[in-house]
């Protein structure tokens, strides 16, 4: 019989349990060991045969998978929400290492795409991006906000823009307010400066991906969108 060897892991902040069983489900070890690279790829490396891992989609998900994939025969990273609990398993037993493992082995683990390592720099620019959009329009909104809560009418987007607002500032009549605002737009002004970089490397990344190009031959699909498809489909 094939030596393969199927390993689940329940990752945690500061540990992963680990099992790991055999081609007839026997369980050969199970551990505790520090989430952090090198303890991994020790563990890992004590086994013999063809490797098999599985864990769970989560924050550490894709550090774990880039670390584990060049080391292993085969990866999987699983959305525990796809899989239903068997007779007599109970939704906490789900992450459960030792079931996690079985499920590979029996061939059950439906398996979250990761995608190309060449495309996670794009990801990331574009996570940059999209956050930093959201952060400018938080504080272009408590701008207006504080306005509005002294009756000062603020409609369209002239009480954003640098020229002009001395006067906007003397509509408000505490210097407490009037600090407050000054301060919310410089923090505009930065966030506005942090947007455009974060655009320029996001386009930038972009282009060196041919698929940019052709999504933007979709009427309506711009730079920023395109590179945004890119990062969230990554195979179009």
């Amino acid at each position: 019989m094939s030596n393969h060897k199927y390993v689940g892991m329940d990752v945690h902040l500061a540990t992963v349990v680990v099992a790991v069983l055999d081609t007839r489900g026997k369980c050969v070890c199970q551990s505790v060991v520090e989430t952090k690279g090198g303890t991994i790829l020790d563990f890992i490396g004590g086994l013999s045969g063809a490797v098999h891992v599985i864990f769970e989609e989560g924050t550490q998900a894709t550090w774990l998978y880039d670390l584990l994939q060049p080391r292993v025969a085969e990866v999987v990273v699983c959305n525990a929400r796809r899989h239903q609990p068997k007779a007599g398993e109970h939704h906490a037993d789900r992450a459960d290492a030792y079931k996690l493992a079985n499920r590979l082995r029996l061939g059950e683990a439906k398996a979250v795409y990761k995608g190309e390592r060449g495309l996670r720099t794009l990801k990331e620019l574009v996570h940059s991006y999209h956050y930093l959009v959201q952060d400018l329009t938080r504080v272009m909104n408590r701008i207006k906000a504080l306005y509005r809560g002294q009756g000062v009418a603020c409609r369209g987007r002239g009480v954003y823009q640098a020229r002009g607002r001395e006067r906007w500032l003397a509509e408000l009549p505490e210097p407490g307010l009037k600090q407050r605002a000054g301060m919310l737009y410089r923090e505009l002004d930065q966030l506005r400066a942090l947007r455009r970089e974060a655009k320029r490397a996001m386009l930038g990344e972009a282009e060196r991906h041919p698929a940019c190009e052709v999504l933007q031959r979709v009427p309506a699909i711009g730079p920023v969108r395109a590179a945004q498809i890119l990062a969230a489909v990554m195979t179009p």
